[in-house]
Order: structure tokens, then C-alpha cells, then sequence
């Protein structure tokens, strides 16, 4: 609808330029004058020639009397021919003014074709600067539109594919369903939602395979301790040399497998080095729009970032920044503080929420693969933000620290600053 607007109202100002110029193009200038009017003042100028300081002029023409040597007698106003030629140069109308048959004089009626031809002038440039004018005006307002309903869904999109491609699925896709791409941008919204449930369910699928080592370690544990325990006292009491040797043998082949089985259990699930961390130099006004946007329900006020340079991956930090907002919103569902310190070496940006935070004996393992606290119940997550995060921080030769504040639970990110690392 507003494209249609915007097509009319550009198309009937276009028309009334193209209107303008038509007829400006096509009438010719007029130079002609009211000859009734010129014979009346010829008239009552010949009436009045021998008394024309109480001439009054009865028309709406201005004119010069001049007698028969050239030398004025009347005029109706200043600035008008007083000479011969110079009426002749403007194109004035001259006449004799005769009294009893003879020759007295001569009456110039000026010519006001060319004043008329500035008015139309100017009459035209003034309605095409309007119209001009109000071209700009309905381009510039649909230039702010497309700009609103193309540029700026765009840029969001561009955003959001980073945060995605980056593994960060927990931010939704802010969207406007009236707008323009208003199916287009849900769509992958319900794209992110998707593959939200997909890692949900790998996470699952992992915690349940971590699971099934862990009895499996078990069961094979037991048997392994006992065959071992068996062996070492055949070993002690057998007297045969080659009794003896098997008995060694097999007490060591239950140690490897003890080992084996013991590695089975601590092998992480998550290879978390195929996430690239590639650190540079960062300005600190950056941070600011990276907290911008990881506060999407903005429950935080946000503070100023001193100026600096930091050693961080951006996408790597706004990842960090996401998680910890996210779990803020997940678990706290309050308002944040945020603060901001500096030192010689470090800039640490403070994140605490008003939870009241978590058990103290529960802090440690916080950072761990697959651990959450007691808050956590019925909540959907994989315990591996604050576990990913502190991952990315370490990379970037920085820190992440998690500990109980004033009023809820509180993230410290350290960034070392440049030169600093």
C-alpha cells in the first residue's frame, strides 16, 4: 500500500513538472497593449496638452509626454522612456500628439511585456521548486521506509546468521510480522528454534551415551577387580615359576584394562577445540553494542566502556556475552547491574543479577560440561554455556569468574588489554 502511495504521489508531481513546462514552453511573450486604452490617453492628452499639470490619467497604462523638441512635459510614474530611443529600445508604443492639425508632440506609452514576462518567470520557477520540493520529500520518506522495513530487517539478519553460524542458538530473532519480510524473518526464527531442539537433543543424546559409559566403566570395573584380586593371591601363593609369570601377567593385563577403562570414563564428549577462538586487537566501544544486543530483553542498564583496546575474537565474546545474559534470563528472570573496571593490564566487564545466586558449594563446578545448579530444575538446558564460555576466555587469554554477589549471582569477563596478554 505504501509502495502504491508513494508511485502516486510521485507520478502526479511528475505530471504537474511535465504540466509547467508545457505551458511555460508554449506561450509565447506579449508584447502587445490595449489599444482602446492607448487612443484614450492620446485623447485626453491632446485635451490637456496646454494644461498638463492638471493631466490625471484615466487608464491603467503609464506613459511620457514629450513636446516637439524632445523635452519632457508629463509622466505618470518614474523610471520610465523619456527619450525617443529609449522607448524605441523597450518597445514602447509612440504617437503624435497633434492640435489643430499640427504637430505638438508626442505621447510614449510604456510597455509592460517584459514585467509581465518576469511574473511568468517567476510564477513557474516557484511551482516547480514546490513540486521539486515535494519530489524530495516523498523520495526521502520512502528512502527512511525502505531503509526501516528493507535495510534494518537485513542487518538483523546479518546479525542473527553470525550468532547461529557461531553456535549461539538461544537469542531470538526480534521481528515485526507487519513488516515487509515479516514471514520471511520468522521463518528463521523457527530455523533457530529447530536447531535449538536439535542440540537439545545431541546434548541429551550425549549426557545419555556419558551415561552408559559410566555403567558400563562400572560393571567392567568390578569383574576386573576381582579377576586382579584373584591373580594376586594365586601369585602369592602359587610356588611354580611359570605360574607365577602367568599369575604377573594377568595382574598387569587388569591394571591396563583398569586404566583403559578409567580414560573411557573421563573422555570428554565434546571435541570443544573445533570452535576456533582467533583473538585480535578490539576497540572497547565495541563491547558496548555487543552488551546491546546480548541484553535483548533489556532488563540491564548499561554502563560507558573506557576507552581501550582489548585482546578478544568478537564473535567469541558476544557468544560469552549471550550465554550469560541468557542464563540470567533463564534461572534469574530479574533485572541485571552491569559496571565496567580497569586496571593497567585488564578491563572487566561485571554482569549480577538479582537471583539471589547459588548454593556456595555449588560455585565450583558451575563451569563444568553438563553441570547446573539447583535453580536449574525444569529448566531447558545442556549445562554447557558457562563450560563453552570459559573455554572461549581462556583462548583469548582472559578469564571468566563465577561467584555469588550482593544480590544474585555474579560474572566477571576479563579481557586482557593489548600488548598486556
Amino acid at each position: 500500500m505504501k509502495k502504491q502511495l508513494f508511485l502516486i504521489g510521485a507520478s502526479c508531481v511528475l505530471l504537474a513538472e511535465i504540466v509547467v513546462l508545457i505551458v511555460f514552453a508554449l506561450q509565447a511573450p506579449d508584447f502587445t497593449q490595449d489599444t482602446v486604452a492607448v487612443n484614450e490617453i492620446v485623447q485626453s492628452v491632446t485635451k490637456d496638452f496646454n494644461t498638463l499639470e492638471a493631466h490625471e490619467n484615466a487608464t491603467a497604462l503609464d506613459y511620457v509626454v514629450l513636446d516637439e523638441n524632445g523635452a519632457l512635459l508629463y509622466k505618470t510614474k518614474a523610471n520610465l522612456s523619456e527619450s525617443i530611443n529609449q522607448a524605441i529600445t523597450h518597445r514602447d508604443t509612440i504617437l503624435d500628439i497633434t492640435v489643430d492639425n499640427a504637430a505638438v508632440g508626442k505621447v510614449i506609452v510604456y510597455n509592460d511585456g517584459a514585467l509581465s514576462l518576469q511574473a511568468q518567470k517567476r510564477t513557474a520557477v516557484l511551482v516547480l521548486s514546490v513540486a521539486i520540493a515535494l519530489q524530495c520529500g516523498i523520495c526521502i520518506g520512502y528512502a527512511v521506509y525502505m531503509h526501516r522495513s528493507v535495510v534494518g530487517p537485513f542487518r538483523k539478519l546479518k546479525g542473527f546468521a553470525e550468532r547461529v553460524a557461531g553456535g549461539n542458538l538461544d537469542i531470538p530473532l526480534e521481528m515485526d510480522r507487519g513488516n515487509l519480510f515479516g514471514a520471511f524473518t520468522e521463518s528463521f526464527d523457527i530455523m533457530r528454534s529447530e536447531l535449538k531442539k536439535a542440540r537439545l537433543a545431541e546434548a541429551e543424546a550425549q549426557r545419555s551415551k556419558k551415561e552408559l559409559v559410566a555403567k558400563l566403566s562400572h560393571d567392567i570395573k568390578t569383574p576386573v577387580a576381582s579377576i586382579k584380586a584373584v591373580s594376586e593371591v594365586g601369585l602369592a601363593t602359587t610356588k611354580g615359576e611359570k605360574d607365577k609369570a602367568n599369575y604377573t601377567q594377568i595382574v598387569g593385563k587388569a591394571d591396563q584394562i583398569d586404566t583403559l577403562v578409567t580414560n573411557l570414563f573421563t573422555a570428554t564428549l565434546e571435541e570443544l577445540e573445533q570452535l576456533s577462538v582467533t583473538p585480535v586487537d578490539l576497540e572497547s566501544a565495541k563491547i558496548h553494542s555487543m552488551l546491546e544486543n546480548a541484553d535483548y530483553l533489556h532488563r540491564a542498564v548499561l554502563p560507558d566502556i573506557p576507552e581501550c583496546l582489548v585482546y578478544a575474537d568478537g564473535l567469541r565474546l558476544q557468544q560469552v556475552f549471550d550465554n550469560l545474559f541468557a542464563n540470567a534470563y533463564k534461572y534469574a528472570k530479574t533485572e541485571m547491574t552491569v559496571t565496567t573496571a580497569k586496571t593497567d593490564t585488564a578491563l572487566s566487564v561485571i554482569i549480577e543479577d538479582r537471583g539471589g545466586g547459588v548454593r556456595e558449594e555449588e560455585l565450583p563446578v558451575l563451569k563444568e560440561k553438563f553441570k547446573r545448579g539447583s535453580n536449574a530444575e525444569n529448566v531447558e538446558g545442556a549445562g554447557l554455556g558457562l563450560y563453552i564460555s570459559d573455554y572461549f576466555m581462556k583462548e583469548m587469554k582472559g578469564s571468566l569468574q563465577i561467584e555469588n554477589g550482593v544480590r544474585g549471582l555474579k560474572a566477571t569477563v576479563t579481557l586482557a588489554l593489548s600488548g598486556k596478554n
